[in-house]
Parts: structure tokens; C-alpha cells; sequence
């Protein structure tokens, strides 16, 4: 996950986008731009979680995605898993905290990624 600071611009050739756009309505036009800025207005609002979603499965998007606004470091595993490549962290937070969080499910104990639940994309699980 590339981490952006909180004061510097975001890359050239970014769109930002509200997380109240209908992202599946710039269609095939997502893939003109080489970064996504998608906003979280309040750390409690997740809308922004389900435009990652849609950019990446539906559309097929394969370009950077930032998560912008007030973003929490413990925000970092859910960000990751829905397609999110690059975070803008609110200014309080600390990048020490951030990249610790990234570490809560990346199978370090079991080998394999542990999540809550399944995800699109998500291997199939070995019955035994």
C-alpha cells in the first residue's frame, strides 16, 4: 500500500471523485485516468469502500486507487481488500500505526489471508 502524506497533492493525472458518484456511469471513461481519488467524508461513511469495489470488479479498473478524507490507519486492512492501492491518512494519524494495521490479516500466523468473511475474488475454500 503506498502511503501519500497527508499535506501533498495527489498524483498528476488523479480524478478525485465525492463518494456520492455513481462510478459505474464513467464507465469505460475510468480507464483514462491513471489515479482515482476516492473521498471518505467521515471515517464512518463506507460508500467510498463499495465505488472501490465496483472499480475494480465491474469495471475492470487497474489503476491506482487512493482513499482520501478521513482516513483511520485502523481503516487499512477493509481499504486493501476492496481494491484500494494507495492511502491519503487524515493528519493525526500515524503511518507506524497504518502499516501495523496492514499486518492484522495478511496470514503471517496461518499462511493464508484471514478475513471475516468472503470476498469477490477471494479463492474458494479447501474442504477437506
Amino acid at each position: 500500500m503506498k502511503f501519500i502524506d497527508a499535506g501533498q497533492a495527489l498524483p498528476d493525472g488523479t480524478a478525485a471523485w465525492p463518494n456520492t458518484d455513481d462510478v459505474l456511469a464513467h464507465g469505460d471513461s475510468v480507464h483514462a485516468w491513471t489515479a482515482i481519488a476516492l473521498h471518505f467524508p467521515k471515517w464512518t461513511d463506507g460508500r467510498a469502500y463499495s465505488q472501490a469495489v465496483l472499480l475494480r470488479l465491474r469495471l475492470r479498473y487497474r489503476g491506482e486507487l487512493v482513499a482520501t478524507g478521513e482516513v483511520l490507519a485502523d481503516m487499512l486492512p477493509l481499504l486493501r481488500r476492496c481494491g484500494f492501492s494507495a492511502v491519503q491518512l487524515r493528519a493525526d494519524q500515524k503511518l507506524e500505526a497504518a502499516q501495523r494495521a496492514l499486518g492484522w490479516f495478511d496470514g503471517s500466523i496461518t499462511g493464508a489471508p484471514l478475513h471475516y468473511q468472503a470476498a469477490a475474488g477471494d479463492a474458494p475454500a479447501v474442504r477437506t
